[in-house]
């Protein structure tokens, strides 16, 4: 939830999804909404999300919170954030389900009325399919601001997809012959994909501990 810093007005007019606003009247709309839990400026337009569903984003979530809190845990001058808002341009102000950042001399900086100004080098979508926005306009706005890695899994279709900047574009990265994939930016952060999809944390949690042992 973005921080009030304005009061709210009476005649202030409420989001509605499929508003386009500037950053600055985006924000000070979400803040004369304090019971708005989450929306999103991509490109310029407003995307409200609905109720979250248990199986379909409220546990995947769950579980990519957890495995990077283990790696943050064992991995000084990294930060997380849970659906932080993001100043990433003048048009795009997303509110992604997890981030990772270089704390000191990395992309981003948190700023004095506690938001994040500049790109993280790690985003985290949870998307219901390969339809959903995750993988069109925020993939987009997030290689053009050079979010270094960004993960989508794709619940119903039973997907991630991991991908690494690489010369202005995004590259997806391979699971290797045990079906794990490794950041190529964050050493150790290692993800095995089909425990994940099989809502095998405790497997999760481990193969990570190997990458962090592996990269100690």
């Amino acid at each position: 939830m973005i921080p009030t810093t304005q009061v709210s007005s009476k005649s202030t007019i409420p989001l509605e999804n499929g508003d386009q606003l500037t950053r600055a009247e985006f924000e000070h709309r979400y803040n004369a909404m304090p019971n708005l839990k989450k929306a999103e400026l991509i490109e310029g337009i407003v995307y409200m999300t609905s109720p979250v569903r248990i199986k379909s984003h409220g546990e995947p979530h769950a579980y990519i919170i957890a495995w990077l809190a283990v790696y943050v845990a064992s991995t000084p001058g990294v930060g997380l954030a849970d659906n932080a808002t993001v100043r990433l341009d003048a048009d795009n102000e997303p509110q992604p389900d997890a981030l990772l950042r270089i704390e000191t001399g990395g992309q981003s900086r948190i700023t004095e009325d506690d938001y994040l100004d500049g790109a993280p080098e790690l985003i985290v979508e949870i998307a219901a399919s390969s339809a959903a926005y995750d993988l069109h306009q925020k993939l987009n706005v997030y290689r053009r601001n050079q979010v270094q890695e960004y993960l989508v899994w794709r619940v119903y279709d039973r997907e991630i997809d991991w991908f690494k900047l690489t010369t202005g574009e995004y590259v997806k990265l391979e699971a290797n012959s045990d079906g794990v994939i490794c950041s190529q930016f964050f050493p150790g952060l290692w993800l095995d994909k089909t425990a994940l999809l099989a809502g095998d944390l405790a497997k999760v949690l481990g193969v990570l501990q190997q990458g962090l042992l592996n990269n100690g």
